[in-house]
């Protein structure tokens, strides 16, 4: 039963509340709630509670967002400074999402250019995460997703979580991790759709594991006795959030059971997997985690550091994306080639932006609250830059600005430092590299 109501008059409900159940082999399951009118105060803009004293904000949320091996900057850096920048081709999808988004170009990322082992995306992967040089082994330091995480993580179920979508990688540790505990501590992404579903939403039991039976079946009587106790428009959304766990249950078991396997390392003619549905997959469970308040920070590593995805979706199969930054890019074809791979990439991050400003939270949506950094090693891909980055924040936590675009001569640490303690209310330690807080931001 729910364990977790407060002893409130009615309509007030825990932000923390879980639906809760055992399945017939007898382990424990608990579903998380969506952010439910009966969780906030009348207004809607802050956590209800016995006394408004007591009363909390809306939580703000962080997702580092990454995709590796760098951009073609002559299609994807917009032109115009300020509001009203033209929407270059890479990142047409993001159009509608204009006033969502704060495209920030000029960064440097001095570390990156420390000497140490590795090829250039070695240190320059390590200096993006953690404002240190690559060790030979990892990252020299914490990723900017577990700094904030230790700040604001510590009271929902998972202080982080770790999501990771293409597998087609090869080399060290550095290529394959983003999230970082701390100097050579990997923080593993969970890239199998299955295994991230059955974390978020209970143990593993046969039964599930082939899909023949769904996870709500074990949490149905303390269901019902939940939505007896909330409005009509409570339990509308309770109704619909259970629907949509149940839609994801059936999506996952829809894909072809090989894609429950982890890829060690692909085979020279590549791991041609349909990335850009798992893709949507990882990205409804991780607006799930972040709907029933599960956790506050996420790091989602698209693809790899110096990935080897091959792209059928595109009709791009001849080589992989590492292969395409060199070379042929310096061609009008190869680099209409790159344009098209990053605009997919650019397709997948406003898939995520989309499904969370259309997830409902107190008196705006998930969006309002959330902070969204969208990162690569490089700025433009075949000389491997490490001056003048190219980042695109999307959100509003903390009043972040945004339906502009800003160059700046700043550092990945002034806006890393930035960022956690004006939008999302982290009072972190300087990063590594932080010089001046950054203005415009907030």
């Amino acid at each position: 039963m729910l364990t977790d109501y407060p002893m409130f008059p009615a309509k007030l409900l825990s932000r923390r509340s879980f639906l809760r159940g055992v399945t017939a082999a007898g382990a424990a399951v608990r579903v998380g709630l969506p952010a439910l009118e009966a969780m906030f105060n009348p207004s809607g803009t802050a956590y209800a509670a016995a006394r408004r004293a007591e009363e909390k904000p809306v939580d703000s949320r962080l997702v580092f967002w990454f995709n590796g091996n760098g951009i073609p900057e002559k299609y994807w850096k917009p032109q115009e400074l300020g509001e009203n920048f033209r929407i270059t081709p890479c990142l047409q999808p993001l159009a509608r999402f204009q006033d969502d988004i704060h495209v920030i170009t000029g960064l440097d990322s001095a570390a990156a250019r420390l000497p140490g082992p590795g090829n250039s995306h070695y240190p320059s992967m390590s200096a993006l995460l953690s404002g240190r040089v690559y060790t030979g082994r990892g990252a020299g330091g914490a990723s900017f997703d577990q700094y904030v995480a230790g700040k604001i993580g510590g009271e929902t179920r998972f202080r982080s979580l770790q999501i990771g979508v293409c597998q087609e990688s090869f080399g060290e540790s550095i290529q394959r991790n983003m999230s970082w505990a701390d100097r050579d501590r990997p923080l593993p992404p969970e890239m199998i759709p299955h295994r991230l579903f059955d974390r978020l939403f209970g143990a593993r039991e046969e039964g599930w594991i082939d899909r023949k039976r769904s996870v709500l079946d074990a949490v149905s009587d303390d269901a019902a006795a939940l939505e007896q106790k909330l409005s009509p428009s409570d339990q509308v959304r309770l109704d619909e959030y259970l629907n949509s766990v149940r839609e994801l249950e059936r999506s996952i078991a829809s894909l072809p059971p090989e894609y429950q396997r982890p890829v060690e390392r692909p085979s020279e003619g590549g791991d041609l997997r349909d990335y850009p549905r798992i893709a949507k997959l990882q990205s409804d469970l991780l607006v799930h985690a972040f709907a029933s308040g599960q956790t506050r920070v996420a790091s989602y590593m698209l693809t790899k550091c110096q990935g080897l995805t091959r792209f059928p979706w595109l009709g791009l199969t001849a080589q992989r994306h590492h292969e395409y930054t060199h070379g042929e890019v310096e061609t009008p074809r190869g680099m209409r080639i790159l344009r098209d791979i990053c605009r997919w990439h650019v397709e997948e991050f406003a898939y995520l932006v989309g499904k969370l400003k259309a997830t409902p939270e107190g008196d705006g949506n998930l969006l309002d609250h959330t902070l969204i950094v969208f990162a690569h090693e490089h700025a433009e891909a075949n000389p491997h830059k490490n001056n003048d980055l190219a980042l695109i924040l999307a959100g509003h936590a903390g009043g972040l600005q945004t339906g502009r675009h800003t160059w700046t001569t700043g550092t990945l640490g002034d806006l890393y430092t930035t960022l956690a303690h004006e939008a999302l209310g982290a009072r972190i330690e300087p990063f590594p590299t932080y010089q001046d807080k950054l203005t415009g931001l907030v």
